[in-house]
C-alpha cells in the first residue's frame, strides 16, 4: 500500500511527494441556485374563481345533513300531485259525462 498523506504537513521531501494535495469544496451556489429556481412555483390558475374564494353559509353542514331526507320528500310530494291531477282529470271527466248526458237528454226532449 502506498502512504497517502492527508493532514500531515511532512518536512522530508520524499514525503512531501507523498502528500495529497489540498481539497477544495465544490461550488455549490450553482446547485442552491437551480433547486431554488425549481422550488418556485408556476402560476398555474390565470383566473380567479369567486364562488370559490367566497366563504360558505354557516348553515351549509346542516343542508348537507338534512338533503337525504329532502330527497324522500320530494319523492313523495311529487307522488301526491300526480295523484291530485288524477282525481282532478276523473272529477271532470265525470262532470264532462254528466253534462254530455244532460245534453243529450235535452237535445232528445226538443225532438
Amino acid at each position: 500500500r502506498e502512504l497517502k498523506l492527508r493532514n500531515y504537513d511532512p518536512e522530508d521531501e520524499e514525503l512531501k511527494k507523498r502528500k495529497v494535495p489540498q481539497a477544495k469544496p465544490a461550488s455549490v451556489e450553482d446547485k442552491v441556485k437551480d433547486q431554488l429556481e425549481a422550488a418556485k412555483p408556476e402560476p398555474i390558475i390565470d383566473e380567479v374563481d369567486l364562488a370559490n374564494l367566497a366563504p360558505r353559509k354557516p348553515d351549509w353542514d346542516l343542508k348537507r345533513d338534512v338533503a337525504k331526507k329532502l330527497e324522500k320528500l320530494e319523492k313523495r310530494t311529487q307522488r301526491a300531485i300526480a295523484e291530485l291531477i288524477r282525481e282532478r282529470l276523473k272529477g271532470q271527466e265525470e262532470e264532462l259525462a254528466s253534462a254530455v248526458g244532460s245534453a243529450k237528454q235535452e237535445g232528445s226532449d226538443s225532438d
